[in-house]
């Protein structure tokens, strides 16, 4: 059923009235197929989680919950107001209707930013109420490694912090607020994770692999954490940022070590692939060469890198690292954009995006890897956290070579890496 609803029009007669003899007018009324446990229900909700209604608000912090029941003994030092509705009781019924009522204060009478208001919060409450009754279950789950409250208020802080000037100062041609609030975000998760996984030891240091605009290397810094990025291409906001987040933003190319040993599928390979012409081609245009392996225990972060998504588990084997990477483009590990393989069920077929995020999870677990998936809270449709930070077998029990070629192999991976080197150069 379409969410079509009837609107009250301005002047009519208030129709309910409380205990206290406040009156409450109608704004829109709507028909409606669920039982009063679902409203419930989807009221509870609505109340726990206000940002479900308004992108503005974070959460709620409930400062006092208990069920109702005669007598009602209220023991909160914040007291709580029951109001009771004139006439009315609860009714078990299969079919009704649902309707918002609003008790205006003197001062803001009814107005037609109210009634947008009010018509949002009922079509709210209708979708939740139709989508309950038809058996919907929540697919996306928030909040499975940190609790939402202490992620929230660290962004709180780095958004008080860091977003204005951020904003106001970019000079990408990307939309700021959009990429300043979504690293801080990143940022506010990740400072919160390394908060629980080292709080009893020194923290080792971070990479950002295809680290971008920078933006997320230059929070963690400030925020006095030790690490570096690096990209292909240097952007025009690293010259933005102070001269230590500079000198920790490099400009190179990732061809990781084991790509020149392993036996690649490709078996014409010739001159022209070998990775010391690469090398070469890259440090005449002053571009360096990663080669994948980092310090032990460096935490990988890998946001939105594209080409570097599905090398992540491997590097993070490799140099026996934990990890956190977030997919947004589907490239092959051979550089080349793909649509990675729909993971084997038998339900409806999956997305693209989806068929990403399972075909880099089941990377990292043949990778050993036991992977924890997190939905973070921030504006992009790509928010799938993927965190490696315990294992399920030793890291020498994984043949990485193997594992590659059977993943479609990394053939083109260096030549796709020099045409990143010429872009680079030409965005100088």
């Amino acid at each position: 059923m379409v969410f079509t609803p009837e609107s009250i029009p301005s002047g009519a007669v208030a129709s309910l009235k409380d205990d206290s003899g406040k009156l409450w007018t109608p704004l829109y009324n709507h028909k409606c197929s669920f039982p009063p446990e679902i409203f419930r229900q989807v009221m509870l909700n609505l109340i726990r989680n206000p940002n479900i209604n308004s992108n503005h608000l974070f959460r709620a912090d409930i400062s006092f919950d208990q069920p109702y029941c005669e007598p009602f003994s209220n023991s909160s030092d914040l007291p709580a107001r029951i109001t009771h509705v004139t006439g009315f009781d609860l009714k078990t019924v299969m079919e009704g209707s649902i309707s918002i009522h609003y008790s205006f204060f003197e001062s803001e009478p009814r107005s037609v930013k109210l009634e947008r208001t009010a018509q949002h919060l009922l079509a709210v409450l209708y979708k939740h109420g139709q989508g309950l009754a038809s058996g919907y279950v929540k697919r996306v789950q928030h909040d499975l490694i940190l609790p939402q409250a202490t992620v929230q208020n660290t962004y709180a802080r780095l958004k008080a912090k860091y977003a204005r000037k951020l904003v106001t100062g970019w000079v990408e041609t990307t939309d700021p607020a959009k990429h300043v609030f979504e690293d801080l975000g990143i940022a506010a998760f990740l400072i919160e994770l390394w908060a629980e996984m080292f709080k009893d030891q020194d923290f080792p240091g971070f990479v950002d692999i295809g680290c971008g605009n920078g933006l997320l290397v230059h929070i963690l810094l400030e925020e006095g954490y030790v690490g570096w990025g690096f990209d292909a291409r240097r952007r025009k906001s690293w010259a933005t940022f102070s001269q230590n987040v500079q000198d920790n933003l490099k400009e190179m190319v990732l061809i990781p070590s084991i790509i020149s040993t392993q036996p690649l599928m490709d078996e014409t390979r010739d001159c022209r692939n070998d990775t010391s012409q690469i090398t070469a081609s890259a440090e005449m245009q002053n571009v360096g060469i990663q080669d994948g392996q980092f310090p032990k225990n460096t935490f990988i972060i890998s946001n939105h890198a594209d080409e570097l998504t599905p090398w992540t588990p491997i590097l993070a084997t490799l140099s026996e690292c934990s990890f956190m990477m977030i997919p947004c483009c589907s490239h092959a590990l051979s550089g080349i954009r793909f649509r990675a393989p729909s993971p084997k069920t038998s339900g409806p077929p999956t997305s693209a995006y989806a068929s990403l995020v399972a075909w880099v999870t089941k990377l990292a677990t043949d990778c050993g890897w036991n992977v924890e998936k997190e939905m973070l809270r921030i504006p992009s449709t790509r928010n799938t956290a993927l965190i490696g930070r315990h294992r399920s077998a030793p890291f020498d029990s994984t043949d990485l070579p193997a594992l590659v070629n059977e993943n479609g192999g990394a053939a083109g991976w260096e030549e796709n890496a020099l045409k990143l080197v010429k872009g680079a150069a030409r965005g100088h």
